[in-house]
């Protein structure tokens, strides 16, 4: 995946490889030891039904998307479901 600066990701779409709108990205974790990005924090779609993902949530309510999960970004970061 070629390089793109977090300020460029910021308040993006995330959608499933299915086609379904997952919700905003809302953060990025990573692992202070090693410097690896960990996970997506994503603010889920009001629409969306929390139930039919199977991404664990935070104490918010964020979707917990591993980083190794991302296929592409483009107009959205789309992640494998």
């Amino acid at each position: 995946m070629s390089d793109i600066l977090t300020e460029n990701l910021s308040g993006k779409a995330v959608m499933g490889s299915d086609g379904t709108e997952l919700g905003m990205l809302y953060n990025i974790t990573m692992d202070l030891k090693t410097g690896e990005l960990a996970d997506l924090l994503v603010e889920p779609d009001e629409q969306l039904d929390a139930g039919s993902v199977a991404f664990d949530a935070d104490e918010e309510g964020h979707f917990q998307v591993p980083v190794k999960r991302v296929q592409a970004v483009k107009d959205y970061i789309v992640v494998q479901r």
